[in-house]
């Protein structure tokens, strides 16, 4: 007999981003993730922070934001570069990589960002299309070093296209 002290277990939605299992139930179609990273640029350093894939990043946290630009002007300027990763004869390279620009208070723990242009940019990505061209030359050679250093193989096999808008 259940004891109606106890509360009952509802079965939760949990979204997998790291399986790339194929099913044909409910979700079925959704966008595969498994194959993007979340770069941030943050004060002229790039780094690896799988926490911004849900808005979690090490910089976001604590963040409340708008999408008014005009609520946070004592905001630091910081990027989210989603890098999406593929394979060819040649082995695995950078095939995506878009940047998305925010601004970070810290002190008053406000941010500005703009969701939507953060999920077309992540669409942009996985549709293997490079767009650099909100990143400034410091966070480019940042992103740079950060690509080539975490995988000199994958830089090398990557597009011109990339190393031409990292130059």
């Amino acid at each position: 007999m259940d004891n109606p002290n106890q509360p009952t277990e509802k079965k939760k939605l949990s979204l997998n981003v790291v399986s790339n299992k194929q099913h044909k139930g409910f979700g079925a179609g959704s966008i595969d993730l498994s194959q993007v990273a979340c770069v941030m640029i943050d004060e002229g350093v790039a780094y690896i922070d799988v926490g911004a894939m849900h808005a979690k990043s090490k910089i976001e946290k604590g963040i409340r934001f708008s999408p008014d630009k005009s609520l946070v002007p004592n905001g630091r300027p910081a990027w989210i570069v989603w890098v999406a990763v593929d394979r060819n004869e040649s082995g695995s390279y950078y095939a995506g990589a878009t940047s998305c620009e925010m601004l970070i208070d810290s002190e008053a723990r406000k941010g500005w960002k703009v969701l939507p242009d953060h999920v077309n940019r992540l669409d942009a990505a996985l549709k293997r299309k490079y767009m650099l061209d909100n990143i400034g030359p410091d966070e480019k050679a940042a992103l740079r070093k950060l690509l080539t250093e975490h995988n000199e193989e994958w830089w090398n096999n990557s597009p011109q296209e990339l190393k031409d808008l990292l130059v």
